[in-house]
């Protein structure tokens, strides 16, 4: 396949486009996905009642942003994603999965069908957000397994901004009117404080609200313009950490890895129903097999016994004391005011209100499997 951007290896700790903007607002700066990003800027439990409550700005510019356009690119990336990338219409988006022979996750995405006019100087094509941790290896299996007739743009000089909450689209739509009549998992191009942006509403914190993708160099003034506005305050990792887990979403790398498959990981929702029925995606054979038959471990969501959270990597143990499973995400929830864990557990054991015996560097713990989400997303869906 061919490709518009430059080898790019990361060797060091690089800064986001908004780096100095965050500084400045008195953010604390940390290391994440070969960035540093910031953790919080008052308080993570402040920052996570600020978005359920009204807007938080999130700066998520180390995710990669990718535009796929050429002959045949909608069966090259059905040859690598679950999804019915042919059924999806103009603006709109799926949550998918880039998937590996065995059927594992290599990273989970958005994708999104573009329009013949958008904010990328394609004539459509779709548009794929990936995580920034794992963006280089997308990019290299991307460039392996697709023909060359396939472009893969990597829009390197673009940022992403996510707003968040129950009063996004209060603030966003004074910004950009029009903004307001996409739903849930659609999206369009706006002008938003004179900036030529792409939006979609869409985010992974269970709220309402939308991600931005803009031009870097006018990231700090989108920026300036939501904050302007009286719901919005920037917010930042360690609470969108906290609202994702609340919110029963995966974190890659954590709660999805390559070993891992969209049958255990609960995310049956992401294997369109043509594509299972037709296959022609990676490991195809062995999760319709699961699918049927049941996987052996099932991510579920835990709220945990006393104030103490239980952290990743601690054991889900079984009646005689054999580890069986593990904790991947695990905190405090600021919602609800208990400990909260998302864990792999035996199947048989991944019922709503099944206790779970769990081992923390040699301390005994007890969760109790609960549905998911913990707090119900609330997302702006169509006919709502």
């Amino acid at each position: 396949m061919t490709d518009t951007a430059t080898e790019h290896f990361v060797e060091t700790v690089e800064a986001l486009p908004l780096d100095a903007w965050h500084r400045a607002k008195g953010g604390r700066m940390v290391e994440f996905a070969g960035y540093d990003m910031p953790i919080q800027y008052e308080g993570i439990m402040a920052e996570h009642l600020w978005v359920r409550e009204h807007a938080g700005l999130f700066d998520v510019s180390h995710m990669g942003q990718l535009v796929f356009t050429g002959e045949g690119v909608v069966e090259g990336l059905e040859s690598l994603l679950p999804a019915d990338i042919r059924g999806l219409g103009e603006g709109r988006q799926r949550y998918s999965l880039l998937l590996a022979d065995n059927g594992g996750i290599l990273d989970d995405l958005m994708i999104t069908c573009l329009p013949t006019v958008s904010p990328f100087d394609t004539a459509g094509g779709y548009y794929m957000v990936v995580n920034g941790a794992t963006k280089w290896d997308d990019i290299a299996h991307l460039r392996e397994h697709l023909d060359d007739d396939i472009t893969l743009s990597h829009l390197y000089e673009q940022a992403l901004l996510a707003l968040q909450g129950p009063e996004a689209v209060a603030a966003l739509s004074r910004l950009a009117p029009g903004v307001e009549a996409l739903t849930f998992m659609t999206a369009g191009a706006f002008t938003i404080a004179g900036i030529d942006c792409w939006v979609s509403r869409s985010g992974y914190t269970g709220e309402d609200g939308f991600e931005i993708s803009v031009p870097a160099e006018e990231a700090e003034k989108l920026a300036d313009a939501l904050c302007a506005e009286p719901e919005v305050k920037p917010i930042g990792l360690g609470a969108r950490d906290s609202l994702r887990l609340e919110a029963g979403l995966p974190l890659y790398g954590h709660d999805l890895d390559e070993e891992t498959t969209p049958v255990a990981a609960d995310l049956g929702f992401a294997l369109s129903k043509r594509r299972r029925e037709q296959g022609g995606f990676p490991g195809h054979e062995r999760i319709m097999l699961e699918r049927e038959q049941g996987s052996i471990l099932k991510r579920v969501m835990l709220v945990v016994e006393g104030r103490q959270p239980v952290r990743e990597g601690a054991a889900v143990l079984d009646a005689e004391g054999s580890e069986v499973g593990r904790v991947t995400s695990g905190g405090h929830s600021p919602s609800l005011g208990k400990a909260i864990a998302m864990a792999y557990v035996p199947s048989a054991s991944a019922t709503p209100g099944t206790s779970i015996t769990l081992n923390q560097r040699g301390k005994i713990f007890t969760g109790l499997v609960t549905p998911m989400p913990l707090v119900p997303h609330r997302y702006h869906r169509k006919g709502a």
